[in-house]
């Protein structure tokens, strides 16, 4: 998040396309931009808006912006233009900004940056869409490619990134220009330093290790602004896994004990270099599962997570929490412990959870095989197709089923519901024999 370059750009964009009518109803407006620059303070920088500090509380995709709104935070981001005048529009509704993404390929998806004539072109269209859209009130800057660091080779692309990069400056005095890296490294930032000065900030997607982005944007030499674009959950490729491979992924109260701590240990704690961020993935995408990076459920549902935004965003706790999952056990054993299981004998599985609100609970159970058809950097992936299995409820929050016939790698799924739109998720990955 395929071999053929606009096929893949399109895929890339898959899980950020507009989600309903009701977030993205076009508005007319006037198309006076306002002016968005990053300004150098004593202490550091900071980005202003219309004149005014705008430290950035943001989330990326495009679901549900009115709870965005709703909750503190006031930014989105946005990998394409695809919709983007709707999105701009919305975001214009509903009192938000957009970091614009631009599509620029990436090498790992066949792209070749020598190839100075199918750069030009890439060049053009990315111009196309900055006059296009520059003039919107809700732009708030451009995110020149998405990764572009991710499996490459060829270091010439971040002249590419700075022409484009030039080229905003040029035609669009109002809205900075960044490019977009997965982590951070003194490769890319000298590779960066020596030939992209055009940029105004680095941004950077970065996982399991934003406690320590701070310390490790200083230890590379970039002294410049920066932002976070996204940030989440312990990422699949950096966590826990099983026996035969298979990531472990967290509840979704670990995943909001984690994003609490690791978002006031990086990006409060350094604001005065760091413009913000955008958490990720607000909607509900597949990437290994199903619930691994969503803060939602294909419903619509709201984990945890989204609760610990609101009050990182807001400074408080919406009225009603989501249920808390203390545990989650199949055949006795943890998501950490390489649980085998025989065809066709049956087990059972527990989950504990609790309402804050001491609203009643309903569980929900799905078994899916592991994912096989996976992507890189978040490229599109198709959701497997549902196990049909007999779950028979042996106690609150109890199953007990039959293991499937055919031996391979599988998950087993709970979310539990409080009634009010609230969820917790959780998984086990487990392996027939």
């Amino acid at each position: 998040m395929q071999k053929l370059i606009y096929g893949i750009v399109a895929s890339m964009l898959t899980f950020s396309s507009v989600a309903s009518a009701k977030d993205l109803t076009p508005v007319e407006n006037p198309l006076q931009p306002i002016k968005v620059e990053v300004r150098k303070t004593q202490n550091g920088f900071e980005l202003l808006r219309g004149g005014k500090p705008y430290f950035v509380k943001g989330a990326g995709g495009t679901s549900y912006y009115h709870r965005i709104a709703a909750y503190g935070g006031n930014s989105v981001r946005t990998w394409g233009t695809n919709g983007a005048k709707n999105i701009l529009d919305s975001a214009q509704k509903n009192g938000l900004t957009v970091m614009m993404g631009l599509a620029v390929v990436a090498e790992r998806h066949g792209f070749d940056y020598n190839d100075s004539v199918a750069v030009r072109k890439q060049f053009e269209r990315v111009k196309a869409d900055v006059i296009k859209y520059k003039d919107h009130p809700a732009l708030l800057s451009w995110g020149i490619g998405n990764e572009l660091n991710l499996s490459y080779a060829n270091p010439k692309v971040w002249q590419a990134v700075n022409d484009i990069a030039k080229m905003i400056h040029e035609i669009d005095p109002n809205h900075p220009a960044t490019t977009v890296l997965a982590g951070i490294n003194k490769k890319e930032v000298d590779h960066i330093k020596a030939v992209a000065n055009d940029l105004d900030f680095l941004s950077i997607n970065i996982y399991a290790d934003l406690s320590v982005l701070p310390a490790r944007v200083k230890s590379v030499g970039w002294t410049g602004p920066y932002m976070v674009t996204e940030w989440g959950p312990t990422g699949h490729w950096e966590g826990l896994v099983t026996d035969w491979k298979a990531p472990v992924e967290e509840t979704s109260s670990e995943k909001a004990a984690v994003y609490l701590s690791r978002y006031k240990y990086s990006v409060e704690k350094d604001n005065d270099v760091c413009l913000g961020s955008y958490v990720f993935l607000w909607g509900q995408k597949q990437e290994r599962t199903p619930t691994w990076y969503g803060l939602f459920t294909a419903k619509g549902e709201e984990s945890e997570v989204v609760d610990v935004m609101q009050y990182l965003w807001s400074g408080a706790f919406a009225k009603n929490r989501a249920p808390h999952l203390y545990g989650f056990t199949l055949d006795s054993r943890r998501s950490n412990q390489s649980v085998y299981l025989k065809s066709g004998v049956t087990y059972s599985a527990a989950a504990d959870a609790f309402d804050p609100d001491n609203d009643a609970l309903t569980y929900r159970w799905e078994l899916l095989p592991e994912a096989t058809k996976v992507g890189e950097g978040g490229d599109h992936e198709d959701k497997p197709e549902t196990v049909e299995t007999n779950f028979k409820e042996t106690g609150k929050g109890k199953v007990s089923f039959t293991a499937p016939k055919t031996s391979g790698a599988y998950r087993l799924f709970v979310y539990v519901a409080d009634g009010k739109n609230k969820v917790a998720t959780a998984n086990i990955p487990f392996y027939v024999k």
